[in-house]
């Protein structure tokens, strides 16, 4: 167990932030489990930019790393063009 007031902080601080991006990181996984599941090419191009901007976001964020979202944005455009 922690000792120094500093340590009990950083304890807690991490806790939250760890909680924050697991929420961020489950909520961006639904959303491209979503997408993939889309079967109408319209409304998976309606959504892909939302999608897209969001990736980006948690990128910058450092939640998940550049090149994975990367990987799932080109992914996905892939699976948007195999639509009829």
């Amino acid at each position: 167990m922690a000792n120094h007031k500093s340590a009990i902080k950083r304890i807690r601080q991490s806790k939250k932030r760890a909680l924050h991006n697991k929420y961020y990181a489950k909520t961006m996984r639904n959303a491209v489990r979503k997408l993939r599941a889309m079967t109408n090419k319209e409304e998976a191009t309606k959504l892909y930019p939302a999608v897209q901007k969001m990736l980006d976001k948690l990128a910058k964020t450092n939640i998940i790393h550049k090149n994975k979202a990367s990987n799932l944005k080109s992914s996905l455009a892939l699976h948007i063009n195999k639509l009829g």
